[in-house]
This record gives C-alpha cells, sequence and structure tokens, in this order.
C-alpha cells in the first residue's frame, strides 16, 4: 500500500524514478512505475494529492476521439476505470463511476457532417459503440433537448467519476511513497544523464525523472534546459445548487456550436464553457475566477437545453460555486509522453487538457518506455514529434 505523508531527513535516500506532480496523472504514473517492481518517490508541492488543476476538472472521460494516439489512451483507460478495483487490487473500491453518455449536439447544418465523419472516424479508431444520431431519435431519447436539434453523437459508456478517489486509490493500490508538502526547486544531472531532484526538503538521488507537473510541467523542464511546448490556458466551471428538476440520468452534454457544457450533479448541475478566445496565463496555485461566468454560461447551455431558463429565472448568487484550473495546451493539442533525449532518464507526461480522462492508459505508458516494454518509436506522443514533422491536429469536437 502507498504511504502518502510530509517527509523527514531520513526519508530522503535513492530510488529508482521520482515521479513530480501528485495530480491524477502523476499518480497513475507511480502507481505503474511501482507495479513494474521500481522504487518510485512521487514529490507533491501542496498538503494532498489531487488538489490543484484535477479537481478543478469537469470530472469526466469520454473516448469520442478523432485522433489515433487520443483513442489509444482513452479506450483502454475506460476500461480501468470501469474494473478499477481489479486494477488497484482493492475489492469494491468505489470512484462513483456514472456511465451516462456524452452527448455532443448541433443545431447548425453546416455541422452536421462533421459530425457523421467524427463517428465514421471513431469506429475506424476502435470506438465501434459511438452513434451518430438525428433529430427523431435525439429528441425521444433526450426529451430535454430543443426540438431545433439537428444531430448528436452519443456513446454510452462515456460518463464521469470521482476523481479524488481515483487519485487516492492509485495512490493506496501501489508501494510508492507520496511526499507530501514537499516542492522540487532543481534537478541535478551529471555526464550520464539525470542524477537527483532537489526539493527545499532534502535531495533525492534518482536515475529516472517523470515531469507529471500540470500547469507547472514548463518550470520543471527548464531546471534540465529543456523548452516545452506548453500554454496553460485557464478554464472555469460552475455547480448550480438547485431545486429546479435537472434530468438525473441525463449525459454529460456539449453544444458543440458554443462550446458549452453541463452535466448532473448531486444536488444541482455543473455547466462550463470552453472560451476559444481565454488568453495564455501563468500558472498559479490560485486561479481567479470571473463573477459574470454562470451568467455567460447559463446562457450558452439554455441554447439546446431549454430547462435551463428555469434556473436562470430562480437561481440566487450564493447557489453557485465557480472555481478554476488550466488546461496544457501543446501545438497539436495532444500530450506529451515519454523520454527527452537530450537529457537521458528525463521523462514528461503533461500538456493535457484531458488529464483525468486519459491518465491511467497514458501512465501505463510512461511506465512501459521506462521499463523498456514499449519502443519509443512506437509512442505516437513523444515529445520529438514536432520536429519530426508529426505533430498534427485531429478533428475532435471541442477540446475540453
Amino acid at each position: 500500500m502507498g504511504k502518502i505523508f510530509t517527509p523527514t531527513d531520513s526519508d530522503f535516500d535513492q530510488s529508482d524514478a521520482v515521479v513530480i506532480g501528485g495530480g491524477i496523472v502523476g499518480t497513475a504514473t507511480a502507481f505503474w512505475l511501482s507495479k513494474a517492481g521500481l522504487d518510485v518517490v512521487l514529490v507533491e508541492m501542496r498538503d494532498g494529492l489531487s488538489t490543484l488543476t484535477t479537481p478543478a476538472s469537469a470530472e469526466c472521460f469520454r473516448a469520442q476521439f478523432t485522433e489515433p494516439a487520443m483513442a489509444a489512451l482513452a479506450k483502454p483507460s475506460i476500461e480501468m476505470f470501469e474494473h478499477f478495483d481489479n486494477v488497484i487490487g482493492i475489492p469494491d473500491y468505489n470512484i462513483s463511476i456514472k456511465q451516462q453518455g456524452y452527448l455532443f449536439l448541433t443545431d447548425n447544418a453546416e455541422t452536421v457532417d462533421d459530425l457523421k465523419e467524427n463517428v465514421a472516424q471513431q469506429h475506424k479508431l476502435g470506438v465501434t459503440d459511438s452513434e451518430f444520431l438525428e433529430r427523431e431519435e435525439i429528441l425521444k431519447r433526450f426529451p430535454f433537448v430543443s426540438p431545433s436539434v439537428l444531430a448528436a453523437t452519443f456513446r454510452q459508456r462515456d460518463g464521469w467519476l470521482s476523481c479524488h478517489e481515483t487519485t487516492q486509490g492509485f495512490a493506496k493500490g501501489c508501494n510508492a511513497r507520496f511526499f507530501l508538502n514537499t516542492r522540487a526547486t532543481g534537478i541535478q544531472t551529471d555526464q550520464k544523464g539525470v542524477c537527483g531532484v532537489e526539493t527545499h526538503r532534502g535531495i533525492l538521488r534518482t536515475r529516472t525523472v517523470v515531469n507529471a507537473a500540470g500547469p507547472f510541467a514548463a518550470e520543471v523542464g527548464r531546471m534540465v534546459g529543456v523548452d516545452l511546448p506548453l500554454e496553460p490556458v485557464r478554464r472555469q466551471k460552475v455547480y448550480i445548487k438547485t431545486s429546479v428538476a435537472i434530468p438525473s440520468d441525463a449525459p454529460f452534454t456539449v453544444d458543440v456550436n458554443n462550446n458549452s457544457y453541463w452535466r448532473p450533479e448531486a444536488g444541482g448541475v455543473i455547466i462550463g464553457w470552453v472560451d476559444a478566445d481565454e488568453p495564455v496565463s501563468q500558472p498559479a496555485e490560485r486561479v481567479s475566477t470571473d463573477w459574470e461566468f454562470p451568467a455567460i454560461t447559463l446562457d450558452k447551455v439554455k441554447r439546446l437545453t431549454p430547462f435551463f431558463e428555469e434556473i436562470e429565472k430562480t437561481v440566487r448568487q450564493p447557489d453557485m460555486d465557480t472555481s478554476a484550473g488550466y488546461y496544457m495546451y501543446t501545438p497539436d493539442d495532444q500530450p506529451l509522453i515519454g523520454p527527452v533525449p537530450e537529457v537521458p532518464g528525463f521523462y514528461v507526461n503533461c500538456g493535457y487538457w484531458a488529464g483525468v480522462m486519459l491518465s491511467p492508459q497514458a501512465g501505463k505508458w510512461v511506465s512501459d518506455l521506462v521499463t523498456g516494454e514499449m519502443d519509443p518509436k512506437e509512442n505516437p506522443l513523444r515529445p520529438t514529434r514536432y520536429q519530426e514533422g508529426l505533430g498534427k491536429k485531429g478533428k475532435t469536437l471541442m477540446s475540453h
């Protein structure tokens, strides 16, 4: 069982691998490295795992991707979520998984063919249970949708879960040590490559470091003189407590024409909006929110799901809680995974806007790359892909 604690001087020793960052991506990476038989230490600057960007997410997962690498991560990740207690070896461990589906809606005739093409591409990538739906079928299955809708894509096995319980499960299900309140301040190298991680509490000797520092991953890259192509962009979401009846069995519902989304949540609903004009910003531990964000987002989600008009009329300020975190964007909107050739022993697992949903398989990929189970050339998300001319954006709708 993983040990989660604030270390003392005597805990700083030699280890096979050090993971920097204790969100869901870093914790899943530590889990798989430990399962591969390595002695692993994870360092997290805050006083708990999964307390920065991970809980600011909508906690959702989907396999509806058009990019081969994203689908290759998403499919097995969802299978791990579905059987999470078996994966971590803790019987009946509960991550509150809800597979109510993901529904992408459009009322714009110009977008209909895009949705149809997306489903065809998903089927080619092995996601054979996604569906293209036309208006009558949508209104029959999802009566809360506006009659103005024209088309949708849907996959029943998509959904959401508890990020906190999932992260804790990865930590509990392995033998790694998780150092809390321990900030990485530098990475030491010698003629062979990485040789240690400096923290404000002490130095960990190691030949393998994985940068899973989320919004602070670029900062960690600079510790070894590497400039990672990462852009942090703030993303906000709102929880609304309401007595208005929310369809509790509804899927995660997305309006692809204005990039808004919502899903049921105990006692109310979560709503959000991916603002394409939100600027790149410097990451911080405290992320500000905009006072007008709930009103703007309510206006957007009511367009194709009109029951939000009733919520808009009745909601009061104390019933709304806005939170924010960061999406990390790369030039092709896909994560950076694998070794950085110019610094032997330095690996990256960062650059996510979809970290929660891809974390289980991404952590496994990193472990397989470290142990030699996976050939670096077989890894399509290697950080060298841009120099190789391979980094190209796909047609996945709404990177959220």
